[in-house]
């Protein structure tokens, strides 16, 4: 990759001091359910995803290629045993150049897929090269990210991961006192009952 591998693990220690700072009065809580799946060939920078995410509290999974990442995603037919019904990965993650399969095409193959095609796709680089970034997000990334990836990247994935979810999954995101609001609006827009009639007593004695 050409870069100091210390010098984005310096940054990345330095991220994780100042995180509590960052992390508001709710804390990390919010995003602790969510996994991310992150792909790299460089060791170096999967370990800062890799820290990062975690520093953010969410689950993570690495692997070094995107061939390693259709055997998780269950995409390769001839090492696959994964249960796509059952697979819970929230967000992917990848790197832009990598030997045998670029992330380009790691995220042609996502897309292309009927179960697969709903979950978001970031893409990181150490290069700019626009057409590079057009292409991808044409085809269906959330974001390209030049690299090093910062904790303020980080924070952003969860907008993508709540915006790929269904209906039902997005509801149980919303904090209590968002439900409770909800309810009571609903309740606001009950089409009014009329009042019930109570028989007069020259009724009540002629019957």
């Amino acid at each position: 990759m050409g870069r100091d591998g210390g010098v984005l693990l310096q940054r990345v220690l330095e991220a994780e001091s100042g995180s509590s700072s960052s992390e508001g009065s709710e804390g990390p809580v919010a995003s602790s359910q969510f996994h991310v799946l992150a792909v790299d060939d460089s060791i170096v920078d999967r370990k800062v995803i890799e820290r990062l995410l975690k520093i953010s509290a969410y689950k993570v999974t690495t692997v070094d290629s995107g061939r390693r990442a259709l055997e998780y995603l269950g995409l390769d037919e001839d090492h696959s045993s994964v249960d796509l019904d059952n697979l819970n990965v929230n967000m992917i993650i990848t790197d832009y150049c990598m030997p045998g399969m670029t992330g380009y095409d790691l995220l042609k193959r996502i897309k292309e897929s009927k179960k697969l095609k709903e979950i978001p796709v970031v893409i990181m680089s150490s290069e700019n090269v626009v057409p590079r970034i057009n292409r991808c997000l044409e085809e269906g990334a959330e974001e390209f990210i030049l690299k090093p990836v910062k904790l303020a990247d980080v924070e952003r994935f969860k907008g993508h991961i709540i915006k790929g979810l269904s209906k039902e999954q997005q509801e149980q995101q919303q904090p209590a006192s968002n439900k409770r609001k909800s309810m009571s609006e609903d309740l606001d827009n009950l089409p009014a009952q009329p009042p019930e009639r109570r028989p007069r007593l020259g009724e009540l004695s002629g019957a």
